[in-house]
């Protein structure tokens, strides 16, 4: 009800285009509660994109997120258990270097990231825990649902 005694009506349309505006930035707001504030900033580069973006086609598909969360994952985990404990997490990794930005493996390896990915909390994050981790960052950027992400997703424009 209005100041006036009148109620006032929404009209449909104004709360589905309210709701379209809003789902990027619940999704930006997904992904900073998700994820910590270094990972995001160090990922979403241009830069980044690039490396990610193996076919050059200017757009990141899953199976390319999917196979370069692989390659990371290979980089952290120096003993091929699996398995990467604390100090493998935070170790900075030479391998890695070759493809990754500073700004990401620096993002990557604290021990805050290693505590979200590290969903069982049982002081490791096993390769599915790091595979399904990644997999949600890139459904949360995958804003328009359709299996690739664009500069705009990617950048969380």
């Amino acid at each position: 009800m209005s100041q006036h005694g009148t109620v006032r009506i929404i009209h449909p349309l104004s709360l589905f285009l309210a709701a379209l505006i809003c789902a990027p930035l619940a999704s930006a707001d997904d992904m900073a509660s998700f994820a910590t504030g270094g990972y995001a900033h160090g990922l979403r580069t241009m830069t980044e994109m690039h490396k990610i973006d193996t076919d050059g086609d200017g757009s990141v598909s899953k199976a390319e997120w999917l196979a370069y969360q692989e390659k990371v994952f290979a980089a952290l985990d120096k003993k091929k258990t699996g398995m990467v404990d604390e100090k493998e997490f935070l170790s900075p990794s030479s391998k890695m270097a070759t493809f990754a930005t500073g700004g990401y493996a620096r993002g990557l390896q604290t021990k805050a990231m290693m505590h979200k990915i590290d969903t069982d909390g049982d002081g490791t994050v096993s390769h599915d825990e790091y595979i399904a981790y990644q997999t949600k960052v890139f459904d949360m950027m995958d804003t328009k649902q359709s299996g690739s992400v664009g500069p705009q997703e990617f950048l969380g424009k």
